[in-house]
């Protein structure tokens, strides 16, 4: 209806025989618009035209611009249909006829935008070209991996499409020369994060543009509008572990780049003390956490630069039940807790078991070290020892505090932590019952401390996982130089009849119950000599047990605390029917 009313308005304004004047033409058509009902000026009349609202009113090169008003007709061709922005085209993605959105070109400048639909020109007012600009970034040194945040204005409201290939390209952050896709983008602020093949260089924002080629079509190549350039340090990342522990804690930095050796001003600090350095190489640093040390910052001093890596935490060990309180020797004692830290970790490798440096790592019974079996954080188990004595259990963890230089030690030392008191129990038989009997027959031992059985055997040597990490070819079951012979007392609590050892049936602090054995009434021996007659002999319960070695190491032969309840007789009963000797084959008199 608006563009027929436009047409006869046109007609009219057009025709050589109007009686009036041009003032006069004015006043008619104004006339004849108000005779129509039609309010505003005709589209073909340039700035006057119909109200349209653009937005927004500032924007960079490749943002998206929306014109909303009336009268933009339908779209027909790209020669037909299409708009400039201070006279160079813009790129059209939508056309409707309220709602026009295009992409404003990347040579533009600051101008009216103009909509050409056929012969309808109409001015939508005037953009403001803005260019990115950085303002800041956080942090201006730091590792890969890490989020880098960049502060400033007109970077637009999205980073445009996912995909990399569309046709209208996408924004994105360049830091040296590499380009990095954005976690987080708006206007005034973008999070992006830094890959692991990041170079150090400088960081800039850049806007993908893309404008119509001369015949108004889709598309002529991206181009990127480029903000102003921030330098960005890359240091090498480095990895700490563990991030907690007591004191004499190995913790390892990994990385690279940190420097073939330590120099004479490198460092690691821990709560603002030196720790003691074990060993440093380019790719790692392996430190102990020094006697007296708190929590605070891991802090690397390298080639000048300092720098925090984390937050160390120190613990201090703290013992919380000890199983059980009392016991006779060779008795498997927990004591369980926190922050005991590892066992083996004195050394200067980065992984424990590469060197099985204990160091001064112990628990003491007494007084007396105890035999390791299991050091974890928050369990420790040991043997109580052959020569253990009653009195205060003491878990001690070796540290020291380095020299000037961070070498080892201007002082040497441990932490102490008690766990409780353990009473050291003797055992005393009371009594057994029967003093004499057949084979298989039950003999009750009474009596007190006896502890508890141990279900555990020594085939091999307590020390055979230890060896097993030094690759050695000499770690064998048996005994040195006896390899026809497998290691004898391979158990630490036992019953034995005249020598020979017991079935156990049962086992208590008070009472053990035991089966008569067989090979004692039968004889034994072995080649040019056998003991025919062993029926009557001691009763023995006896434990077994080691002592640590007075350099540290783990252990003396085993030793034997023997209690002799008193003679036991073997009689001859439950032995098998004599017939099965005479006619051991059944089917060699038979007629089948």
């Amino acid at each position: 209806m608006n563009e027929q009313v436009q047409d006869r308005v046109e007609t009219c304004v057009n025709r050589q025989d109007w009686p009036f004047q041009k003032t006069r033409k004015i006043w008619g058509l104004s006339l004849i618009i108000a005779a129509l009902g039609i309010s505003g000026v005709p589209p073909g009349f340039g700035a006057s035209s119909l109200p349209i609202t653009l937005q927004p009113e500032h924007a960079t090169p490749g943002a998206t611009l929306s014109l909303t008003g009336k009268g933009f007709g339908s779209f027909k061709s790209v020669q037909v249909n299409h708009v400039t922005i201070n006279g160079i085209p813009a790129l059209v993605q939508r056309w409707e006829p309220d709602l026009i959105e295009v992409k404003v070109p990347f040579n533009t400048t600051s101008g009216p935008v103009e909509v050409v639909a056929g012969k309808k020109k109409l001015l939508a007012g005037t953009v403001t070209i803005v260019q990115p600009h950085i303002e800041s970034i956080t942090p201006t040194e730091t590792e890969r991996g890490t989020l880098l945040q960049i502060t400033g204005r007109h970077f637009g409201r999205t980073a445009g499409s996912r995909d990399p290939n569309t046709m209208f390209g996408v924004n994105d952050v360049v830091i040296g020369g590499g380009v990095v896709r954005p976690r987080r983008w708006t206007d005034d602020r973008i999070e992006v994060e830094i890959p692991a093949n990041a170079m150090s260089g400088d960081v800039v924002v850049r806007l993908a543009s893309s404008d119509p080629l001369p015949d108004g079509s889709c598309c002529a190549p991206v181009e990127h509008v480029v903000s102003n350039a921030v330098p960005i340090s890359l240091i090498p990342s480095v990895r700490v572990d563990p991030v907690s522990g007591p004191a004499g804690t190995k913790v390892v930095l990994f990385g690279q780049g940190v420097g073939a050796g330590k120099g004479p001003t490198d460092a690691v600090l821990i709560g603002g003390k030196p720790a003691t350095i074990a060993q440093w190489k380019d790719d790692v640093i392996v430190v102990h956490v020094p006697l007296g040390a708190e929590s605070g910052p891991l802090v690397l001093k390298s080639q000048g630069r300092e720098r925090t890596l984390t937050d160390f935490t120190v613990h201090v060990p703290r013992a919380t039940a000890l199983m059980p309180p009392s016991a006779p020797i060779g008795t498997l004692l927990r004591i369980n807790g926190e922050h005991f830290g590892f066992y083996s970790e004195s050394g200067s490798t980065p992984y424990s078991f590469m060197d099985f440096n204990t160091g001064e790592n112990r628990v003491e019974i007494g007084g007396v070290p105890a035999v390791i079996y299991r050091w974890n954080d928050d369990r420790i188990d040991v043997w109580v020892p052959f020569s253990a004595k009653g009195g205060h259990v003491v878990i001690y963890r070796s540290a020291n505090k380095p020299n000037q230089d961070g070498s080892c030690c201007a002082e040497r030392g441990a932490v102490a932590t008690d766990a409780g008191n353990f009473t050291l129990a003797t055992p005393i038989i009371e009594s057994y019952e029967p003093k004499s009997a057949g084979l298989d027959e039950k003999v009750t031992i009474k009596g007190k401390g006896f502890g508890t059985f141990l279900k555990t055997a020594e085939h091999t040597e307590l020390g055979l996982n230890q060896k097993a990490y030094k690759r050695r070819l000499d770690v064998e079951i048996n005994e040195a130089d006896t390899s026809a012979t497998v290691l004898s007392n391979v158990s630490r609590t036992e019953v034995l009849f005249n020598g020979a050892a017991a079935l156990v049936q049962s086992w208590s602090d008070t009472e053990i119950v035991v089966t008569v054995p067989h090979r004692n009434l039968y004889g034994i021996g072995k080649r040019g000599e056998f003991f025919d007659n062993l029926a009557t002999g001691p009763l023995v319960v006896r434990r077994g047990s080691w002592d640590v070695l007075p350099d540290g190491t783990c252990c003396s032969p085993k030793k034997w605390m023997t209690l002799e309840a008193g003679q036991f007789t073997i009689e001859a009963k439950g032995l098998p029917d004599t017939g099965y000797w005479n006619n051991n084959r059944p089917d060699a008199s038979t007629n089948q």
